[in-house]
């Protein structure tokens, strides 16, 4: 007999030791057609049929290996029985050793796959990010802009200053006027009032009211710079949960902790000699008792 504590995956070990995949594995290493034909011809394989098939041997099998499950604590008790004790013991410590062999199995596929997922997900979000930084960058070159709203703010600068000397040339003009209306410094100051206006008035066009102003530019622009920057986010989520990953794959979700190895007894439990002759000598005597019957009653009958 032997025990281990399963963890996880409990259900799919017990079902493993009693599959035909186990069994082929055993007999292999084992030869367990041999081992099982050196008992008596009522309990040895192949029985009295003579049926020597692997489905016949997998049901034989099934018979001989008992594996159960506690729920509560996940131990897995794995017990053989064998016509040598040296079989047993091989039996169970090679089922044990094939358990822990597919929980390992099943811990490298589960480690891959996570792993492979992630990096498929840090794949996507670079051709992502280098899809976006790519149209961006194409956008400001066929446009001419870098960043929209910081050019802006210098064009709205110099408006609004000239702006200020627009207020002041024209409060500046009207004092005049109003001194002397044929002074020489009103036309200068006309030509100044009119330039300004001019001046603001191509310094808007820019900023806004066609097609090539800055303004026609801005809603673009933030789109793409968003999808840049919204790309660059995912790629750095990616890449962390790629690194989550990795430390996740080192360390083994599933395991099986043996809490005690095969046993190799020293003393047969089967058969039980003693039983069985007792069992014979019982049936014997009601077998006697009812053919004694039998032929008392048909000697009554015949006299």
């Amino acid at each position: 007999t032997g025990f281990a504590r399963a963890q996880d995956d409990s259900f799919t070990v017990q079902e493993f030791m009693l599959s035909r995949d186990a069994l082929r594995a055993l007999n292999e290493q084992l030869d367990l057609r041999t081992a099982f034909a050196q008992g008596d011809v009522f309990n040895r394989f192949p029985g009295l049929d003579r049926d020597d098939s692997f489905e016949e041997l997998h049901q034989y099998y099934k018979s001989k290996v008992g594996v159960r499950l506690d729920p509560l604590s996940s131990i897995v008790t794995v017990t053989v029985r064998a016509f040598r004790a040296e079989d047993a013991q091989n039996i169970n410590r090679l089922l044990l050793d094939m358990g822990e062999a597919l929980v390992n199995q099943l811990n490298e596929r589960g480690r891959q796959d996570l792993i492979r997922f992630a990096a498929s997900e840090v794949g996507t979000a670079e051709a992502r990010a280098k899809q976006a930084a790519l149209a961006l960058a194409r956008y400001r070159n066929e446009h001419g802009v870098i960043d929209p709203e910081q050019q802006f703010a210098i064009p709205l600068q110099q408006i609004a200053r000239m702006q200020d000397e627009l207020v002041a040339t024209n409060a500046q003009l009207a004092q005049i006027r109003l001194v002397a209306v044929d002074n020489p410094q009103i036309p200068v100051l006309v030509n100044r009032v009119q330039s300004l206006e001019a001046e603001i008035q191509t310094k808007s066009a820019l900023l806004a009211g066609g097609q090539r102003s800055l303004a026609s530019k801005v809603a673009e622009f933030q789109q793409l710079s968003f999808e840049n920057e919204f790309a660059n986010r995912q790629l750095a989520s990616a890449m962390a949960s790629l690194e989550q990953a990795r430390n996740e794959a080192q360390r083994q979700q599933l395991y099986i902790e043996r809490i005690a190895q095969p046993s190799l007894p020293d003393d047969a439990l089967e058969p039980r000699r003693l039983r069985g002759v007792l069992a014979v000598f019982v049936l014997g005597l009601i077998a006697w008792g009812v053919l004694a019957m039998l032929i008392a009653s048909i000697r009554e009958h015949v006299d």
